[in-house]
């Protein structure tokens, strides 16, 4: 028998503000329409972040959501992994407010830093930490803000994101160690620094001593994308033993309605097999798949032992996949 961490709870958290295409031209001056923008990105909304809210506060929502439906208590968490490219401060984490949040006082908690990609790279790092032993109940969060890193007058970027926070509760669990198991089967992380520039914040407390904002070479990231989250959802699946045929759920990172689409049919899923939120979220960076899977999970769509792909690229360049069975 062998380690498994198995996933007990989803939860998610969304703004109260929400904000269609055609409403962004007058909130913020854009000057665009909602053909313009469901044309190249198939968002029609986002939800934007109130005043008082923060990475921490939406993030402890989505956790505490998980918890209730892992019929789990906040004091017997003992790692909080956090996701997050927008933290309420370098410092402390923003995990361990989340953890102060929960009531949970015994364990660790830590932020990850792999922008879109965080949340699969902290499923990595929860499952290792499971297996190993040095935790038996982990919360995993990806949470963001992204709606005060961006550049209001670039409409090239600013309309492809929105706020929100997603997390899942990770127990140990037995399992025989094969493809059959529960959990998390294995996670593949990956990251090519050479490719930095192409999507970044321009600014940060170690160098310009400003937060910057969000600037991205959408070409080339799109380049980028369906190639390295192919390559790395087949490493996943030959990892394990498996087919594309065996994937009941693709669960992707929402950053466009199109390389959602070309991934889905590249391991030749029907439509109705790839959660879609981009169109009602829009890109929520590390939250977006927690949020896809949150919302999947508790409409009841996925079932337990369906095996899921988890995959994301982000800045860095990051990409990583995740294959777990629910």
């Amino acid at each position: 028998m062998v380690t498994r961490a198995i996933i007990a709870g989803c939860g998610g958290y969304l703004p109260e503000r929400v904000v269609t295409n055609d409403a962004l031209g007058e909130a913020f001056g854009i000057e665009t329409s909602d053909a313009w923008i469901m044309e190249r990105t198939g968002i029609r909304q986002r939800h934007i972040a109130a005043p008082g809210e923060t990475a921490s506060s939406m993030g402890a929502a989505a956790a505490r959501q998980a918890l209730e439906r892992a019929g789990i208590a906040g004091s017997e968490v003992d790692c909080v992994i956090v996701a997050t490219a927008t933290p309420d401060s370098a410092f402390p984490a923003t995990a361990v407010r989340i953890q102060a949040a929960l009531g949970s006082t015994k364990g660790f908690a830590f932020d990850v830093s792999a922008a879109c990609t965080g949340f699969v790279y902290g499923l990595g790092l929860a499952d290792a930490l499971i297996r190993t032993g040095q935790a038996r109940c982990a919360v995993v969060v990806g949470t963001e803000v992204f709606s005060r890193i961006l550049d209001w007058t670039d409409r090239g970027t600013c309309v492809l994101f929105g706020d929100g926070a997603g997390a899942v509760v990770l127990v140990a669990g037995e399992g025989r160690g094969d493809a059959t198991d529960r959990g998390i089967l294995s996670t593949h992380l990956h990251s090519d620094g050479r490719h930095g520039d192409i999507l970044l914040v321009d600014g940060g407390a170690g160098s310009t001593g400003e937060c910057g904002k969000l600037r991205m070479a959408g070409k080339e990231v799109f380049r980028h994308a369906v190639s390295k989250l192919a390559s790395v959802v087949d490493e996943a699946l030959g990892a394990n033993g498996l087919a594309q045929s065996d994937i009941r759920w693709l669960i992707p990172h929402q950053a466009n309605a199109r390389i959602i689409e070309a991934m889905g049919k590249k391991l030749g899923l029907p439509k109705e097999r790839v959660v879609v939120t981009v169109d009602r979220h829009a890109n929520t960076s590390a939250a977006s798949i927690p949020l896809a899977l949150a919302e999947a999970a508790g409409k009841g769509l996925i079932e337990r032992g369906d095996l899921m792909v988890l995959e994301g690229i982000g800045g860095g360049l990051t990409w990583g996949a995740a294959l777990a069975r629910f």
